[in-house]
């Protein structure tokens, strides 16, 4: 029996104790990018800073979380999964502890970035591990499962953040990073398998022939870019939706946060919906009934925003529901199509797929701000959705149709 035979869950409860544990591996990303958000006022005067400097602390972070995953990917394809996930892990909690002793904002900026690039690590690889275990269908099925735990994370991580910075100072929430972390590393220890696949070799001249077969397949290009468009209409809204309802609207942020709930909730359901249908429909299926959704979503924004005289935030948010379970429907059968395309390059395709998604998750979240500069309506971010959703249509049609 090889190693991936001998990897692979036996039982109903191995495979949820794999997938637990995978699901706070990928959780630590999106937690440790939001758990900072509420201390950043308090920061700007502890490290007497300014405003636009310690964005950076965000911004950086999120620009290392999407490179690193570059780098990670073929770095578990050539030594494998486990011991690249271990040294991801052991990147951030090492980290967070330095974050806690940075005595002015670079130091801090600097600690963030080393951070990113090892909490990366659970994102890329464990979709990688979940394409090692599962055929095509059923790998999409539990990515479903395994990133909704990247919905639930930013949703509960800004409290967090908010209570310790309240009672111990900002200095606490990467202490609290630093113990979350370690403490998957502990479970990691003896819980998580090697699944790399046996029986091909790994060499970096390997590696960089997968590289090119991968680069030169037009269907990974198809997956790659249904998932990256396909989920730029949620930074979209992210980038918009504050402008749209405090500025416009003159609405509270916290009656925005409120709001802003339900496109979580909606991206939960698809996510839900996916583990349950992906293996009967197929990954193809699933990514053009995403796809449908998201349109019906972004044409509704349009519609209600062009026709309702005296506009509220329900005009954008409960389109944005729709948009949301279209998403939750299609990014994990875009990521497990782009993974399956050669499997044993599964680590490299998953990081370029979380690569490409963040690159143009962060243009559309700049360009939709731009064009809501001096504008007295939601309209352009409303075209903006409804452009996104026909580009990833017309991208997976005509790109990975088989």
């Amino acid at each position: 029996m090889d190693a991936q035979a001998q990897a692979k869950p036996t039982s109903r409860a191995a495979t949820w104790r794999l997938l637990a544990l995978l699901m706070a591996m990928t959780a630590i990303g999106p937690a440790t990018l939001n758990i900072l958000v509420p201390a950043l006022p308090g920061l700007i005067t502890r490290l007497a800073t300014d405003t636009g400097t310690v964005q950076l602390t965000l911004s950086l972070y999120l620009l290392s979380l999407a490179t690193a995953q570059l780098l990670l990917g073929p770095l578990s394809d050539r030594f494998g999964r486990r011991p690249v996930v271990l040294a991801g892990l052991a990147l951030t909690a090492l980290a967070s502890l330095a974050a806690c002793a940075a005595g002015s904002i670079g130091a801090l900026i600097a600690t963030r970035i080393a951070q990113a690039a090892g909490a990366s690590t659970g994102i890329v690889i464990g979709r990688a591990i979940i394409r090692d275990l599962y055929e095509r269908d059923r790998a999409a099925a539990m990515i479903g499962l395994v990133t909704t735990a990247m919905v639930i994370a930013p949703m509960i991580s800004p409290l967090i953040g908010g209570l310790l910075d309240m009672a111990f100072g900002w200095e606490a929430i990467f202490l609290f990073v630093a113990c979350a972390s370690g403490a998957v590393l502990l479970w990691a220890l003896p819980a998580l398998p090697e699944t790399r696949p046996t029986g091909v070799a790994h060499g970096a001249g390997r590696l960089w022939q997968e590289w090119r077969a991968l680069l030169r397949t037009r269907i990974f290009y198809g997956y790659v870019l249904a998932g990256g468009l396909g989920s730029a209409p949620y930074f979209t809204f992210l980038g918009g939706g504050p402008h749209v309802v405090v500025t416009q609207m003159g609405r509270s942020s916290a009656e925005y946060g409120m709001w802003f709930a339900l496109s979580s909730f909606g991206y939960m359901c698809g996510n839900f919906t996916a583990s349950r249908l992906s293996q009967r429909l197929g990954v193809d299926a699933m990514i053009f009934l995403g796809i449908g959704f998201e349109l019906l979503g972004a044409s509704l924004t349009a519609i209600l925003v062009a026709s309702v005289a005296v506009p509220g935030p329900v005009i954008i948010f409960v389109p944005q529901l729709v948009i949301s379970y279209g998403n939750g429907l299609l990014l994990p059968n875009a990521i497990a199509g782009a993974v399956s395309v050669r499997p044993q390059a599964a680590g490299s395709a998953s990081g370029m797929a979380g690569f490409t998604q963040m690159a143009i998750g962060a243009a559309a979240t700049q360009v939709v701000s731009m064009l809501l500069a001096g504008a007295d309506s939601a309209m352009p971010m409303a075209w903006m959705l409804v452009a996104l959703v026909l580009a990833a249509g017309m991208a997976f049609w005509l790109l990975a149709r088989r």
